[in-house]
């Protein structure tokens, strides 16, 4: 019988971008944090299992944090510079962590089924979870991929610019690519985009499909991320080797053009939230409370 599929997040990149996980703040009413409400949800959705993919610093910091409250089982994995196939080593002076790719194949080892990938600092809301465990349940074979997608008027932000895999989706519901545009921004007209001269925008129908990093994944994703890491390694190494990430997108994108993988775009209707900038902070916190008191949330979150 197959392994019940996996939540997989993201994490290793919180302690950098929040100056510390002491920092982080809390966005529920009784101190919880946006990682906290994916648990439930991924939970609620039937998730029995979680891998939390972490600095290895930051072990004592997260179990602190989760510890005796969440009720799902949670392994941790370890996103590390010299986690490098054989025959490669980290380039002097890199400290850039090698990307979203290499934080997935980081829990190579504990991940043992079908797996739904999210990032810790971001709130997908409950039915992208639902939707994501559904088609875990059915994967039928190697290539079939899913993504969650959300509608870009529900991804912006009103205190900058945010960057957004824009998607192109074919009649029958797939991905057709994904192109990554680094500056959106919302306007009373709609949400414009910054086009590659730095200098005219374009505006975008507000429903556009985008990635907001939530996919589902046979387990054999696994292999086609490290067969992939070395050719990336090997280009990196010569074209920007402090800088260059191994993004997961561009892997799907790659395996997509190549006819190894179809992608299941299923749209959800809920709005994401997330602390791009600071005072974002506000419309989460204020977000999860009309939930709460809508009764979408229990509070506490954990006691139910």
């Amino acid at each position: 019988m197959p392994s019940k599929p996996v939540l997989l997040i993201m994490a290793a990149g919180m302690g950098s971008r929040y100056g510390g996980l002491k920092q982080m703040d809390p966005v529920g009413e009784q101190g919880e944090f946006i990682l906290d409400y994916s648990l439930f949800d991924a939970r609620r959705a039937g998730f029995e299992r979680a891998v939390l993919v972490i600095k290895r610093e930051n072990e004592e910091d997260f179990r602190r944090m989760l510890s005796g409250r969440v009720k799902i089982p949670i392994t941790f994995a370890y996103q590390a510079l010299e986690d490098l196939p054989a025959g490669f080593a980290v380039p002097q002076g890199r400290v850039k962590p090698w990307g979203t790719g290499h934080a997935v194949l980081a829990a190579r080892d504990v991940v043992d089924a079908p797996f739904c990938v999210i990032n810790a600092d971001d709130f997908y809301g409950a039915e992208a979870f639902r939707l994501a465990y559904e088609h875990l349940c059915n994967v039928r074979d190697e290539g079939d991929f899913s993504m969650v997608g959300y509608r870009l008027r529900n991804t912006l932000s009103e205190s900058g610019h945010v960057a957004r895999g824009v998607c192109a989706v074919a009649a029958d519901g797939t991905l057709l690519d994904i192109t990554e545009r680094t500056h959106i921004i919302s306007t009373v007209d709609g949400p414009l985009m910054r086009g590659d001269d730095l200098r005219t925008y374009t505006l975008l129908d507000p429903d556009t499909i985008v990635s907001m990093n939530m996919w589902a994944f046979p387990r054999a994703m696994m292999q086609r991320l490290g067969e992939a890491f070395p050719d990336f390694l090997r280009a990196a190494m010569q074209e920007n080797p402090l800088a260059a990430e191994f993004f997961l997108p561009f892997v799907v994108d790659a395996l997509l053009q190549a006819k190894r993988a179809r992608v299941c775009v299923t749209p959800t209707q809920d709005k994401w939230y997330g602390v791009t900038y600071r005072e974002d902070r506000f419309d989460v916190v204020e977000a999860l409370r009309r939930m709460t008191a809508d009764g979408i949330y229990p509070s506490p979150l954990w006691e139910h």
